[in-house]
């Protein structure tokens, strides 16, 4: 770890983040590298590896800080309510999830490329995020649906999250992907994420 204060760190960590982000938004995964991530930045490439030791690691940060995003809002909406319908319960887990389509990106398509490139110290600051995400959205159902069971809660937590991961690419279809399902005389519906966030967790609750 590079010598300094944790703030100058923590600023020169975000800097690298943004630039992935950045990148990301037009190109794909594998062709990023971080001789490009550094021509984003105020610094060296050399000294992204003070940071971060893959490219990897980098998006799993971006992908640590989506989830800690989405734990916000989902804890927001669950201090902000007195009380909750199944339906609303589904709609505002829709929601959450329509305002974070960068998550539903990187959970479908690079996801276990990041956990196996990744130091272990850097897969466990991830895996708290992503508990913490199981954690708000069991705290919903607990103080909402207190009929269910701690065992229907688990039921459904691990029901809607791997479905979550499908999301992205029911979601989003290229010129490419939509002209091969013409041929192949494959139907196509176009729903949004909100669509099928909601009707997969509706139907569980």
């Amino acid at each position: 770890m590079p010598k300094g204060s944790p703030e100058l760190t923590n600023a020169r960590k975000e800097e690298i983040i943004n630039a992935c982000k950045t990148l990301y938004r037009d190109i794909s995964f594998k062709e990023i590298t971080i001789k490009q991530i550094a021509e984003y930045t105020s610094f060296s490439r050399a000294s992204i590896y003070n940071y971060f030791e893959t490219k990897e690691e980098i998006f799993l940060a971006i992908l640590q800080e989506e989830y800690e995003l989405w734990v916000v809002d989902l804890q927001d909406i669950t201090e902000s309510h007195d009380s909750m319908t199944k339906e609303d319960i589904a709609k505002a887990l829709a929601s959450s999830l329509e305002k974070r389509k960068l998550l539903l990106k990187l959970m479908s398509m690079n996801h276990y490329d990041m956990e196996e490139n990744s130091r272990e110290e850097r897969l466990v600051e991830f895996k708290v995020a992503y508990g913490a995400s199981l954690k708000a959205v069991e705290q919903m159902l607990k103080k909402f649906c207190t009929e269910m069971s701690g065992e229907e809660r688990q039921k459904f937590l691990y029901s809607f999250f791997p479905f979550v991961y499908g999301i992205y690419p029911y979601t989003v279809v290229t010129d490419k992907q939509r002209k091969a399902m013409e041929q192949a005389k494959v139907g196509f519906t176009f729903y949004s994420i909100y669509d099928i966030a909601y009707n997969c967790a509706e139907k569980l609750l």
